[in-house]
């Protein structure tokens, strides 16, 4: 009787974990593919060249930053700005480095953006509601 309970322990424990292991699988959030979760356009102007303290900024994704701190932070906008609910968090918006080199955009829009006077369409790719990497487009 006792090593019939013992079995039937070990068997509802051995599915448990199994059951277990399966749903880690299924509901794993590296096994979902990105999803796009914002996109906004914006027109890259003098005021978002130049950091707040009046630096002179140099690389793209300080820039797209600077927009964007700029539209939510700042209310600087200029026309062609559209809004977007993912960078309107700081915390997001220091996040925006990491998910450019992760994402995708071309040197022309690189150095474009970096000129000023342009045009960009921005994607935020993710999973649920974390960014995982951006795609810049200058239109």
């Amino acid at each position: 009787m006792i090593r019939r309970v013992l079995i039937a322990i070990a068997a509802v424990a051995a599915g448990t974990l199994q059951a277990g292991a399966q749903a880690d699988v299924v509901m794993s959030p590296n096994s979902r593919r990105p999803a796009l979760l914002d996109e906004y356009t914006a027109f890259i102007g003098r005021d978002d060249l130049y950091s707040s303290s009046g630096e002179r900024l140099t690389r793209p994704w300080q820039i797209l930053r600077q927009d964007r701190a700029n539209f939510h932070l700042y209310g600087v906008r200029q026309r062609g700005d559209t809004s977007d609910g993912f960078f309107a968090s700081k915390g997001n918006r220091a996040m925006l480095e990491e998910m450019l080199s992760a994402g995708r955009m071309s040197r022309e829009a690189a150095t474009v953006i970096v000129n000023g006077g342009a045009y960009v369409k921005v994607q935020v790719w993710g999973r649920g509601n974390i960014g995982d990497y951006i795609r810049v487009e200058v239109e």
